[in-house]
C-alpha cells in the first residue's frame, strides 16, 4: 500500500507564511515562489525539525518533493546588527558598499577616501562568518552581525 503523498501528482496541503496552499506533491521551487507570490528580493525557507537551521529553497532549485502539512516561510522583516545597531533590511543579500553605508551613512568630506574592514557572523549556512570586501556580497538572515571598522584615510 502506498501513502497518500507517494503518487507524483497528488495535491498536498502545505503552509507558506502560515497560509494554507494546495500544490502537487512533485513541484518546482519556481512554482512554490509563484504560488505564494514571494517577491523577487525575498527567499523561501523550508522548516526543519529539531535544532537544525531551516533550509533555504533557492528559486532555481528545480524539482521539490512536498509532503502533507509541510511548512515554509519567507522572512519579511529582516534586521541586521551593524556596529551594535539594529538596521532594517529588505533584500536577501548585502554588498560591501551597502553595509558600509549602513554603518557610516554620512559621506566623507570632499577629497577624503576612507576604506573599511567588514567582518560578519551569524550568517546563513552558506556564509556563516567571514570578511566582506569591495565589490562582493553575502547572503543575510535576521540577526546577522556586521562589524564595520574604518581602516584607512587618504
Amino acid at each position: 500500500m502506498t501513502s497518500h503523498d507517494d503518487a507524483p501528482n497528488t495535491q498536498v496541503r502545505i503552509h507558506i507564511d502560515r497560509k494554507p496552499f494546495a500544490s502537487p506533491s512533485s513541484t518546482t521551487a519556481a512554482q512554490l515562489y509563484a504560488l505564494a507570490g514571494i517577491p523577487q528580493h525575498r527567499e523561501l525557507f523550508r522548516e526543519v525539525g529539531g535544532d537544525r537551521e531551516d533550509e533555504p529553497v533557492p528559486r532555481d532549485a528545480g524539482a521539490i518533493r512536498l509532503h502533507e502539512d509541510e511548512h515554509f516561510y519567507c522572512e519579511k522583516d529582516i534586521f541586521l546588527i551593524v556596529n551594535a545597531q539594529k538596521k532594517p533590511w529588505a533584500q536577501t543579500t548585502i554588498s560591501y558598499e551597502q553595509v558600509t553605508h549602513l554603518a557610516y551613512p554620512e559621506p566623507p568630506p570632499p577629497g577624503v577616501i576612507i576604506t573599511y574592514t567588514v567582518e560578519y557572523e551569524r550568517g546563513p549556512h552558506r556564509n556563516r562568518e567571514g570578511s566582506l570586501t569591495v565589490g562582493r556580497s553575502v547572503y543575510v538572515k535576521n540577526g546577522m552581525i556586521f562589524v564595520v571598522t574604518e581602516t584607512g584615510r587618504s
